[in-house]
C-alpha cells in the first residue's frame, strides 16, 4: 500500500459520526438593515460603480456616453446586439485579450460583500470578465440576498461547470503598499442594478 493510499484509509477511519448535527446558522442574516443600500455602500467602497436602471434600454444609453466609441465591447446578452458582439463565445480565449468592455448578467447579488454570482452558462467563456479593461454585470434588484448564508442556500446543488462571485474591480497593494486597480483582472467594474 503506498502512503498516499495509507493516509486517505486513515482519513476515512477518523470521520465523524454522521449523527453529529451541523449548528443552525438560520440565524445569520436576520439583522434588519437596507438590503440594497447596504449593496451600494459596500460596492463604492471596493472601488465599484452603481448605477440604477429601469431597463436595458437604459444601460445600452450608459454604455454610449461613458465608453470610448470603436473599442471592442462583448455581451452574452441578445439585448446589447446593437452596440456589442455576441459571436465570441466559441473564439479562443487569446483572441479576447483586446475587449475593452464585457456586459454580463449576475443570477444574484449579496448585500454584505457586494459579490455577484456568475456561472459559465451566463459567461461565455470563462475568462471574459477577468482580461476585459472593464467589466459591466447587471443584476435585478429582487435577486440581491443580505448575506453569504443566504447566497449559498441559493445555490444549493445547482449544476454548473464554473461558478465565482465577482465584487469590485481587480486590486492589490502588494505593489509597494500602494492600492492599484486592475491588477489581475478588470480595471472597474459596474453594477447596473435593474427594476
Amino acid at each position: 500500500m503506498s502512503s498516499r493510499e495509507e493516509i486517505l484509509k486513515k482519513v476515512k477511519q477518523n470521520q465523524p459520526s454522521i449523527t453529529t448535527q451541523l449548528p443552525d446558522l438560520g440565524v445569520l442574516g436576520s439583522d434588519n438593515f437596507d438590503v440594497l443600500e447596504t449593496y451600494k455602500t459596500v460596492l463604492k467602497g471596493i472601488g465599484g460603480n452603481v448605477v440604477e436602471v429601469a431597463n436595458y434600454n437604459e444601460v445600452i444609453t450608459f454604455v454610449k456616453e461613458n465608453y470610448e466609441a470603436g473599442k471592442r465591447i462583448i455581451t452574452t446578452l441578445p439585448e446589447f446586439a446593437s452596440i456589442a458582439s455576441l459571436d465570441w463565445e466559441n473564439d479562443d480565449p487569446h483572441s479576447l485579450k483586446d475587449v475593452d468592455l464585457t456586459i454580463i448578467k449576475a443570477h444574484f447579488g449579496v448585500a454584505e460583500n457586494s459579490g455577484l454570482w456568475v456561472t459559465d452558462d451566463i459567461l461565455g467563456q470563462r475568462v471574459s470578465p477577468f482580461i476585459t479593461q472593464y467589466l459591466a454585470i447587471i443584476v435585478e434588484k429582487k435577486n440581491i440576498v443580505p448575506t453569504m448564508q443566504q447566497a449559498y442556500d441559493r445555490i444549493g446543488n445547482q449544476e454548473y461547470g464554473f461558478g465565482t462571485f465577482i465584487a469590485g474591480p481587480s486590486k492589490t497593494a502588494d505593489i509597494e503598499q500602494s492600492l492599484v486597480l486592475g491588477a489581475h483582472g478588470a480595471r472597474g467594474l459596474v453594477v447596473f442594478l435593474m427594476d
